[in-house]
Formats: C-alpha cells, structure tokens, sequence
C-alpha cells in the first residue's frame, strides 16, 4: 500500500478515534454498555447457564457496533460538516476512506473486545485453531459491519435519522437472532429457526460457538457461515460504493 494511502488512513484513525478518545473518555463507555447490558440480563435470566453464550453475543455485538457508529460518523460529516466533499475532492480514494474511518470506529471497540476476549477463556474450551477461527469471524463481522455502516450512510439524509435506526440494527441482528442465546432454544419454533438464518449474524455467532466448544461445527457449516458472511459484506459495500458516487477516475 503507498505511504499516501497509509497516512491518509492514520489521518482518519486519529480524526476520529484517538482524538475524541482522548478528550472525551465517556465515548468508551458507551460503546460497552449494549454488550455489557445484554450480558448481565442473560446472566441473571438465565441464572449463569447460558453466560458462555452471552460472552460470544458480546463479542459479536461489540463488532457488529462499529457499523453502527460507522453509520453515524459518515452521515454527520457528509451533511453536518462537509467532510464527505472535502475527501471526494482530494486525492484520497473511496476505499481509503472507508478503511480509515472503520478502523477509526475499530478504536472504540478495541476495550470492549479485549474484555470480552477475556471472559471467553474462563468459559470456552479453545485450541490454536479455535482462536484463529474467532479471530477471522471478528474480522468478517468487521467487514460486514462497516460495509453495513457504509450503505446505510450514503442513503440517510440526516444524522437524527441514525439514532433511530441504530436500536433497530442491534435488535435485528443480535437481539432477535441467536447470538446471545444458542439456537436449540428456538427448537419448539422450527420456523423461526429457519427466520433466523437471514441474519448474518446468526452464522458469525455459529462460527464464534463452534471455536468457543459451546456448539458443535463441521467443516462445511463453517465454510458456508465464511460463504454468507462474505457475500453479505460483498453486495452491501458493492451498494454503498455506487450509490456513494465518488468522483469519477
């Protein structure tokens, strides 16, 4: 990658991660507390039982939120500042861009993540080849995650519109699929079994659990969970980027 484009994304990653980090600590605080949240419910809920599984929604969630503030962040400078045109008319290219802004959000997320990563040793059962496993279905639901950001960004006018449909991301594809629960718990409703497939999620958090030992994985659920992530994040990033309309080259 040329040095430009390397101290283009470290120009963004300061921009917007390490500077309001450092003078505004409570922005950290917030990106913990839907996963934190939804893992003290399902413990108390579930009297401790199904803590593993909500440490693996927690890590799912944790990344899944980097879209979300992705989301955000772009429409507020697209509409608010202008920040949108300014990158357009320099020499910084769209994926540039967008790479820089998610590993911004990434920033945020990386407290989170350790915490989380964490708490899965004392609940999962890992080996060298079920930590690489986790670590590559974070990346995807990163990729994911950001290209979700990023569609969403090029098509909501205002930044009110954001905080709106942020909640419904995180009920959609974390709270509503099994991610924080396993999913024989949907056994006496076979439909929704099937209902919660459609999430992306859903095959992060199969990935995550088969890695962690608190579900079994074959080699081929594995590979399709791989396949529908990154088709997933694929057709939406293909979406934003024409939709986006970056300068012509």
């Amino acid at each position: 990658m040329p040095r430009e484009r390397l101290r283009a994304i470290w120009a963004l990653v300061s921009l917007n991660g390490l500077l309001p980090l450092r003078r505004q600590p409570l922005f950290l605080l917030n990106t913990l507390t839907s996963p934190f949240s939804f893992l003290f419910l399902i413990y108390v809920v579930s009297g401790g039982k199904l803590v593993a599984d909500a440490v693996e929604g927690g890590m799912v969630l944790t990344v899944l939120s980097i879209g979300t503030s992705l989301q955000t962040d772009l429409t507020h400078y697209k509409q608010d500042l202008k920040f949108h045109e300014m990158a357009v008319a320099s020499p910084v290219s769209a994926g540039t861009y967008v790479v820089g802004l998610a590993l911004s959000e990434f920033v945020y997320s990386l407290p989170g993540m350790v915490i989380f990563v964490i708490l899965s040793f004392f609940y999962a059962h890992y080996i060298f080849l079920g930590g690489l496993i986790v670590f590559g279905t974070l990346i995807l639901i990163w990729i994911f995650a950001s290209s979700l950001g990023f569609t969403l960004a090029t098509y909501l006018a205002d930044v009110r519109e954001t905080f709106a449909v942020s909640p419904l991301i995180s009920i959609g594809l974390t709270v509503i699929p099994p991610v924080y629960y396993p999913m024989s718990a949907l056994a006496p409703w076979p439909w929704l079994q099937v209902a919660a497939q459609i999430a992306p999620t859903t095959w992060a958090a199969n990935l995550v659990k088969g890695a962690m030992g608190l579900a079994p994985l074959s080699f081929a659920g594995g590979v399709e969970a791989v396949l529908i992530l990154l088709a997933s994040a694929g057709l939406l990033f293909l979406t934003a980027w024409k939709k986006a309309q970056w300068r012509e080259s």
